[in-house]
């Protein structure tokens, strides 16, 4: 089986809109890969420009953001929810997103995710791309000796909480959007809303399923260790065409 290549950028802690603007960016510069192979094999005489088709390689994007409530394309009630947490005076930003999925938060001691891949290098179905990275979500937490598993509802659970939430997109098989694994972050954000609009289940992180403080920076390296095993792939660190082509 063919092991492909991703590159990792850790974009630190981050403002969720900058992030979203970087996920695009990427995502562009796949379609034009796309869209060039597809002209190429239409035309083999044809000159590349801008980008040679093997310059964007699959990107994960590592980050943590500063605090927000997004929401995803189920806006049902969202404006008046928003209008109570606004009420509270919360230091925090509001976003709506082309993500899957209802309201949830996104804030520091979190750990966020982005894979902008091309899934037909992997396996052209989004039913086995959430399979996958729930598989990895719970890999990763197993490295911490924590026993998390699926429901019925998306996302990662330890017991009747969840620990971790997807919501992703995709165009012509391109990812947007991603995972956030909730490692020491402040969980009493999470009281103000009904994450992802999941009635009587609660939220937890690896700090309190641990019973110790375990921080980003604690889980990066075991998260790309474990998307790693789960889509068999490797790190590529020389990211020299990113900076040569300015993608952000």
């Amino acid at each position: 089986m063919t092991i492909r290549s991703i590159a990792v950028r850790n974009l630190g802690k981050i403002g969720y809109t900058r992030g979203l603007e970087i996920q695009k960016t990427l995502q562009r510069a796949q379609l034009q890969k796309i869209k060039q192979a597809s002209n190429a094999n239409r035309n083999p005489n044809m000159i590349q420009t801008q980008y040679q088709c093997n310059d964007v390689l699959d990107t994960l994007l590592i980050c943590q953001h500063d605090p927000v409530y997004t929401i995803g394309i189920r806006r049902d009630g969202f404006d008046e929810e928003i209008e109570k947490l606004k009420k509270l005076n919360l230091d925090c930003d509001f976003c709506k997103t082309s993500r899957g999925g209802l309201i949830t938060f996104h804030g520091p001691g979190q750990l966020v995710c982005y894979p902008i891949i091309n899934l037909a290098h992997f396996t052209k179905s989004i039913r086995w791309y959430i399979h996958k990275l729930e598989e990895c979500l719970i890999a990763t937490c197993r490295r911490f000796n924590v026993a998390a598993r699926t429901t019925q509802h998306t996302g990662v659970w330890v017991g009747d909480s969840k620990i971790a939430a997807i919501g992703i997109r995709s165009s012509r098989w391109v990812t947007l959007h991603g995972v956030a694994l909730n490692c020491n972050v402040d969980l009493s954000w999470f009281d103000h809303i009904v994450p992802c609009g999941i009635q009587g289940k609660g939220v937890t992180s690896l700090t309190a399923a641990c019973h110790q403080e375990i921080t980003v920076d604690d889980v990066i390296q075991p998260f790309i260790r474990s998307f790693c095993d789960i889509f068999n792939c490797r790190v590529i660190h020389d990211i020299s065409e990113y900076k040569k082509h300015k993608l952000y």
